[in-house]
């Protein structure tokens, strides 16, 4: 069977490669260290990947943010403060899918409050000094009575 030039070329030169691969790739030589296998040290894995991190001291608050009737609502409004502040300092919206998620630092007591047009405004505390690295919150927005949107 005799095949048409393009594919002979496309074949000889398919099989150069292979050779040129496999040539380039000798048995026996040492492979030079890289940082990550250098000697283990005194401390723990752990230890080593948090001091690494930029987000080693980070707290996750996560969530969704529901309507009453449990659907998923998009855009509302998160604001989180720490416990003994007045101010908010991290704000953020729900996406389509009505999910958050902020980092805050840990170690500290924090509110979040949850504001949606039309409906009112729903807040949870959270503790970020207990160990656990992040706290999933669900709120079920509740609608506004009385009051036009």
């Amino acid at each position: 069977m005799r095949l048409p030039i393009s594919h002979s070329t496309v074949l000889a030169c398919t099989l150069a490669s292979c050779i040129a691969m496999l040539s380039a790739q000798e048995p026996g030589q040492p492979q030079p260290a890289t940082p990550q296998q250098s000697a283990p040290s005194a401390e723990s894995s752990s230890k080593q990947a948090q001091n690494k991190t930029p987000h080693g001291n980070d707290f996750l608050i996560r969530g969704t943010v529901f309507t009453e009737e449990g659907f998923a609502l998009p855009g509302a409004e998160l604001h989180i403060r720490r416990a003994a502040d007045k101010k908010f300092k991290w704000n953020d919206a729900s996406n389509s899918r009505g999910e958050f998620a902020i980092r805050v630092k840990m170690g500290a007591d924090y509110e979040v409050v949850v504001r949606a047009r039309g409906y009112r405004d729903e807040s949870q505390a959270v503790n970020a000094a207990t160990g656990e690295r992040f706290k999933d919150l669900v709120f079920r927005m509740q609608r506004q009575t009385g009051k036009k949107s």
